[in-house]
């Protein structure tokens, strides 16, 4: 099913990140963590479907997303600060594997910090426990919504950058030394989304530190 979205409003949250908040159908239900396919309804566009994950909550009264743009691609993404207000996408129906099994670690490359935004969000509105988030960018300037991650009592935030950066941050990478030392129970969920590699990876690490595969979530599923 199509679901045709307006523009409300759109503001930029690091140099080259988006917010952007549309209307929500009344038959638009999602899950935490979930995605949806967009395409800008401009000529040349219609027919370039992206996805994209939600950032509001579930329960929310409008659609929010936070995207990236990536300019020297020449793509849909290349589109996204030309947007303004009353601009129309089309939305196809809510899917992705990545979604709500509780509090546990969160651990994020760059964009692929999406899906966790609406999780977060839904759990800290539910009073759950206390969750950890280990979120990696290539600089401080690059890390998306730093100040609501520090707001949100219920998260521990940890974040990895590439270069030295203020007294806040870590600088390398999520490596095994950093996950020994930052987790320290492995019987939890734990959610892996970034680049391929860095999932991988981290799956990989993760499972050699006796996490059970089944407590990982990616998009390849639980």
């Amino acid at each position: 099913m199509t679901h045709m979205l307006t523009l409300q409003e759109i503001e930029t949250v690091t140099p080259d990140t988006y917010r952007l908040t549309f209307n929500r159908p009344a038959d638009f239900e999602f899950e935490a963590g979930q995605a949806t396919e967009l395409s800008i309804q401009k000529t040349g566009l219609k027919d370039e479907g992206r996805p994209f994950t939600m950032t509001s909550r579930p329960t929310d009264k409008h659609l929010e997303f936070v995207i990236k743009s990536y300019p020297d691609h020449n793509g849909v993404t290349a589109e996204i600060p030309k947007l303004g207000m009353t601009d129309q996408v089309a939305a196809t129906d809510p899917f992705g594997a990545i979604t709500d099994h509780g509090p546990g670690v969160f651990i994020a490359g760059g964009a692929g910090v999406t899906p966790f935004i609406s999780i977060l969000r839904k759990q800290q509105q539910e009073g759950e426990a206390q969750a950890q988030l280990i979120f990696a960018n290539k600089t401080e300037d690059d890390i998306i919504l730093k100040d609501m991650w520090h707001s949100m009592p219920n998260v521990a935030e940890t974040f990895v950058v590439d270069e030295p950066g203020g007294s806040d941050l870590r600088t390398g990478q999520i490596d095994k030394s950093l996950l020994q030392e930052l987790i320290t129970e492995t019987a939890q969920p734990f959610y892996i989304c970034g680049p391929g590699g860095m999932v991988d990876d981290v799956r990989k690490t993760l499972g050699s530190m006796g996490v059970d595969d089944q407590q990982i979530i990616t998009e390849d599923g639980w």
